[in-house]
């Protein structure tokens, strides 16, 4: 798989940010939206990044309005929301698609590096997660209902590795 690394994204302020900045941090790519059931999780990411950002970990949030239309605000008004419901500090990046001949290029490559149950490649919903090592290498991938708390354990294995990462055992 190409690197994670390698890749640029908007973030939610316009600002194209190579995702080269995160070398050496174990992440959690992923795909939100503002008015879904599982919109509560932010709650849980913003957990996440408050007990591991300070370890070398972070939350990258993409909002995605493919499915059912449960983004379907401006980048500002997600920023805001994200900011006053759930108090947000993790990187928020712009609205992409991660489905289709649109979709952005880093979610090809995670979907690829990390297919989902029966070998589908599609994102089947918001707030699927994808677990990347500090090498920028897809870890694993996680489905909309597994909540954020329950990766504390891969993401301690994780930061814990000094060098290369692999897919968890």
């Amino acid at each position: 798989m190409t690197n994670v690394h390698d890749f640029t994204a908007k973030a939610i302020d316009g600002r194209d940010v190579p995702l080269s900045e995160y070398d050496g941090k174990v992440l959690l790519i992923v795909n939100t939206a503002s008015k879904c059931g599982f919109t509560p999780q932010y709650e849980g990411l913003e957990a996440l990044q408050r007990q591991y950002g300070p370890r070398g970990f972070s939350v990258l949030g993409f909002p995605c309005n493919q499915f059912g239309a449960q983004e379907p605000g401006e980048e500002s008004e997600i920023a805001t929301f994200c900011k006053l419901t759930y108090d947000v500090d993790f990187p928020l990046f712009a609205k992409v698609d991660v489905n289709g001949d649109t979709a952005h290029p880093l979610f090809k490559a995670l979907k690829k590096a990390a297919p989902g149950l029966l070998g589908s490649e599609a994102i089947k919903w918001n707030f699927t997660k994808f677990l990347v090592g500090k090498d920028g290498q897809v870890v694993d991938r996680y489905a909309p209902t597994t909540k954020p708390e329950a990766l504390t354990g891969d993401i301690e294995k994780l930061l814990a590795r000094a060098g290369g990462d692999t897919l968890l055992a």
